[in-house]
């Protein structure tokens, strides 16, 4: 078929998404921004998330498109050696998710980690944790929908990026202004399809290696060997193996949302506690065992970024029909990913505008209890996806996803040295125990602590990374600034939060103490 040359409007008469994207727009938006009027009961989050909707919101953020699209850019940094990068990533993200799910289970809240630095470590400590943690949503929301334009590209080669990411914003904006149930059920049946698919891919892939199918060319499936054919297991050594740890983690980032739902979780006690708990199983079973199986249906450097991995393997392998549902599969997994950065965003935004530590308007909640302004807030931000997928579609994912990590490891360092200060005030004031306490305390928080700062430093190592700490840096004297300049009155103070083991609360600190800074 001859190709279709595009102007910059050209397409905007003959794909679906031009179409659907203004009539989600038109249709929807007026109707939602009608009901997001300020509800009378007051700013108070409604709990409408169930342990079903959190324990699969706990399975379905762990496969997202660090897995589905990141992970060929670590497998050609790494080759078959980024499996022990994402077991040791994995190891280091699961004691976070522990100290996490320890803070949550005490102070369930809906600002998060946000509030938990402001309470533990300094209203400024917060302040920047909170703001960081939206930066990080919107720059991996960024990286989503960028990566959702490029599954789209497999179906439809000529279409520009930029109109795909248009259409998704303004569908996801739509869904996130209605009840935070329907965000639960979307978010659930968004997992089921995920958790399908990597099961039944894993059984695919290994029913191939086993009984011998052949490649579309006719060449047997080679198997095992494929992990140490090519160069071997380590084959661009250790450098290549510690080049990767930035996508690896870059993958994991946003599973730190499950300690977000805590607000609007039902049990808060049972529910996150079941939710960290998978963390280990996920990551053996979607990252190691998932990216183990596809590299032995093929060579590790025949792995490239030109569309999802997963999608390229059995499109390689001459069976069409399974590369196009997993394109589907992983088209689910982006808008999912996108979906949970506009959730998670929203709540810590919310949590910030109670603290005082960003405008009043984002504790603005509406009659369906959604913190309306905040999405309104998101879908401003995501539209510099468009501006970036129109100029420089072929170097975005890479530079968006460095910049992510850095602000994704920040948060998750913020969430261990809120957790010491936690445990540390536990101990000097014989405060009741934790009924979720973190294992091997202290040791393994330490090792964790060391190896996230590992990761930064690695940030800095790599040029193609580089621009990562520049960001960083220039955005955490910003939030120094800002808080210096603007931030008054009680959110100068370390809040009091409920303390849901003992039913009381705690951090009522000394006038001196409240107000430091």
């Amino acid at each position: 078929m001859r190709k279709r040359s595009f102007g910059p409007f050209a397409a905007i008469k003959v794909t679906p998404a031009t179409i659907f994207s203004p009539l989600v727009a038109w249709v929807t938006w007026p109707k939602l921004l009608e009901s997001s009027r300020m509800n009378p009961k007051g700013s108070v989050l409604t709990r409408g998330l169930n342990a079903r909707h959190i324990r699969f919101m706990a399975l379905g953020s762990a496969i997202g498109t660090g897995l589905f699209y990141g992970s060929s850019s670590a497998i050609q940094k790494a080759g078959p050696a980024v499996l022990l990068a994402y077991i040791i990533a994995g190891a280091a993200v699961f004691m976070v998710m522990r100290a996490l799910g320890e803070l949550a289970v005490r102070h369930p809240v809906s600002g998060s980690f946000g509030q938990y630095a402001s309470r533990y470590l300094g209203p400024l400590a917060g302040f920047i944790t909170g703001w960081t943690y939206v930066f990080e949503m919107a720059i991996v929301a960024i990286a989503d929908v960028t990566a959702f334009s490029i599954y789209m590209g497999f179906w439809f080669h000529d279409v520009p990026r930029w109109i795909w990411v248009l259409a998704i914003i303004f569908f996801l904006a739509a869904i996130n202004l209605l009840s935070v149930k329907v965000f639960g059920e979307l978010e659930f049946w968004f997992s089921i399809i995920k958790v399908g698919a990597i099961i039944a891919m894993i059984a695919g892939g290994v029913a191939i290696i086993v009984f011998g199918f052949h490649m579309d060319g006719g060449e047997a499936v080679p198997g095992l060997n494929n992990l140490v054919n090519h160069g071997g297991f380590m084959p661009n050594g250790w450098i290549g193996l510690l080049a990767a740890f930035a996508v690896v983690m870059f993958a994991f980032g946003g599973i730190e949302t499950i300690g977000v739902t805590a607000g609007e979780a039902k049990d808060p006690g049972k529910s996150i506690p079941a939710a960290v708990n998978t963390v280990p199983v996920r990551i053996l079973l979607f990252y190691v065992l998932t990216l183990g199986v596809l590299m032995t249906l093929i060579p590790w450097n025949q792995i490239t970024g030109e569309t999802s991995p997963f999608v390229q393997i059995f499109d390689s392998l001459g069976i069409p029909l399974a590369a196009h549902i997993l394109n589907a599969v992983v088209i689910t997994a982006a808008l999912s990913a996108i979906n949970s950065d506009i959730f998670g965003s929203g709540r810590v935004l919310f949590g910030l505008a109670q603290q005082g530590h960003a405008p009043a308007v984002f504790g603005k909640i509406s009659r369906s209890g959604v913190p309306w302004m905040t999405v309104v807030l998101m879908t401003g931000v995501l539209l510099v996806g468009v501006v970036l997928n129109a100029t420089i579609p072929e170097d975005v994912f890479l530079v968006i996803a460095s910049i992510a990590t850095f602000a994704t490891v920040w948060v998750w360092i913020m969430i261990l040295a809120s957790h010491v200060a936690m445990k540390r005030e536990i101990a000097n004031k014989a405060i009741a125990p934790s009924n979720f306490p973190v294992p091997l305390w202290p040791l393994a928080s330490i090792l964790t602590a060391v190896f996230m700062a590992g990761v930064i430093v690695l940030l800095g190592i790599y040029p193609e990374t580089r621009v990562a700490l520049y960001v960083g840096a220039i955005w955490l004297v910003l939030l120094t600034l800002a808080f210096k300049l603007w931030v008054r009155g009680d959110g100068r103070r370390r809040p009091t939060l409920l303390d849901e083991t003992t039913l009381s609360p705690v951090g009522r600190l000394a006038p001196e103490a409240a107000g430091a800074k």
